[in-house]
């Protein structure tokens, strides 16, 4: 038989030995029992939620087209998202490279050259074309391509979240310009009233029915109403330059907001906690990376076995001799089996064991501590629906009361039935209310974004198949 077949027969032997699968990767389900078998998930959500599956194309609730734009603008553009999706081509190049090493390598092995006249030494020229292959008996290879997958796969839910963490603070900082606008706006009208105070405190004092005392509380109350109007305007750009970050500009303050908040959006279906849980591009990812330990801990244990490397080579070699001016060509190949059997390494390979074990450990405690931050996120975010929906309503009467109180104080004090002072705290608790149901309004926005954050929810409606 020749070389090349015995080189074969040998690689075909070899291949059926490593024919044994590897151990099967943790399922989400094994993963879950192994990381939160002491937590008693209940199968409905601890705050009264609607059970119906959760639906993707949350962005589109908020019907802003501004919005709209403004995510889009982000995803394209936002460095932080490029780097993620860096992170996901370099975890697909590991696979790539981990494949590499279960293939055989092929190449090609020349010589040429001539000989000197002192060299009374044979020069052999030539070329051969070579194979070599290193057999998987025992899977470590495998499991270390097993673990690469698993690490890419982890890597593209990592990108996923990524994208929808980009969109939801896209919104987030969207309703916080709207809202710092909109104090920029009642700022400048609180100042407005205090000016008007300063010109009736005048026209009071002018009959003889004011004191100089009411005419400098009224100048104090319009200085510190146009510093308040100034510092908001400050928060306002500032907001603003945040959002041309996100969305990858030259943070130059120049997006114009909106002259209002979204309207509030329907309520939406919560699904099931151990649904959010499979949803949630974070938690694949967590559970990818035990997974990936997994294998790694295979790998880690299959050093333990003799390895096998396979060879072979088929050329033609030329050989000339300067004694005898000839040349002498022929036709050679050859196969080779090489086995290397560790017996003593100074505990290299049980402490990688040792280490790999440690890491899936810690891969399964965090797989722990992300579920049930998931899980609390959406109950913080179930509750914040209805405690929010409630103080909004609270705060909204509170505005029509406090601007009529303010607006009869005004009255009585331009005839004289009541001081400077009175019309001062109403005012102040009329545009402190105001401002109060507008930061609830706002965070009302932010919390439904949370909630589909944290329920998994894509913020777009993937294409009909």
């Amino acid at each position: 038989m020749s070389p090349l077949r015995t080189a074969a027969s040998l690689g075909l032997t070899a291949a059926l030995l490593a024919a044994c699968a590897t151990a099967p990767e943790p399922t989400p389900e094994g993963t879950r029992a192994e990381a939160l078998g002491h937590v008693q998930v209940p199968s409905t959500w601890a705050t009264p939620a609607n059970a119906a599956p959760v639906e993707a194309g949350w962005l589109a609730t908020f019907n802003d087209p501004q919005l709209d734009a403004l995510v889009t603008e982000a995803l394209a553009h936002n460095a932080d998202l490029a780097a993620a999706a860096a992170r996901v081509e370099q975890a697909e190049a590991q696979v790539d490279l981990a494949t590499a090493q279960l293939q055989p390598a092929i190449g090609v092995l020349g010589r040429g050259g001539t000989n000197s006249v002192s060299d009374l030494v044979s020069m052999f020229n030539g070329g051969m074309l070579r194979l070599t292959w290193e057999v998987d008996l025992w899977g470590r290879l495998r499991y270390q391509r097993n673990a690469a997958v698993a690490q890419r796969d982890a890597s593209e839910a990592d990108f996923r979240f990524a994208r929808q963490s980009l969109a939801a603070s896209v919104a987030r900082a969207w309703f916080i310009v709207t809202e710092t606008a909109q104090q920029v706006r009642l700022a400048n009208d609180m100042a407005a009233d205090a000016e008007r105070l300063v010109s009736l405190s005048n026209d009071r004092l002018r009959v003889g029915v004011g004191t100089e005392a009411d005419v400098m509380m009224a100048r104090a109350s319009y200085a510190a109403y146009r510093d308040a109007a100034q510092q908001v305007g400050m928060a306002h750009r500032s907001a603003v330059r945040a959002l041309e970050i996100l969305a990858g500009r030259y943070p130059s303050a120049t997006i114009a907001p909106r002259s209002e908040l979204s309207p509030f959006p329907p309520s939406i279906p919560a699904g099931m906690p151990l649904e959010a849980l499979d949803r949630r591009p974070d938690m694949i990812a967590a559970q990818r990376r035990v997974a990936a330990a997994f294998n790694l801990v295979g790998e880690a244990r299959s050093s333990f076995w003799p390895s096998l490397s396979l060879s072979a080579g088929y050329g033609r070699i030329s050989r000339e001799t300067i004694d005898t001016q000839q040349t002498f060509e022929r036709t050679t190949s050859s196969a080779s089996a090489a086995t290397v059997v560790p017996l003593y390494t100074g505990g290299r390979l049980t402490g990688t064991v040792r280490l790999r074990d440690a890491e899936q450990r810690s891969a399964v405690a965090s797989y722990a501590r992300l579920a049930l931050q998931a899980l609390g996120e959406v109950e913080t975010a179930l509750d914040a629906e209805n405690s929010l929906a409630s103080r909004e309503e609270l705060l909204s009467m509170a505005v029509q009361d406090s601007r009529r109180a303010a607006s009869l104080s005004q009255d009585s004090y331009r005839i004289g039935k009541s001081d400077l002072r009175e019309v001062m705290q109403r005012q102040l608790a009329a545009n402190a209310a105001e401002i109060a149901v507008l930061a609830v309004r706002r965070e009302r926005l932010a919390r439904r974004v949370d909630l589909h954050l944290a329920l998994g929810g894509d913020f777009v409606t993937p294409p009909e198949p």
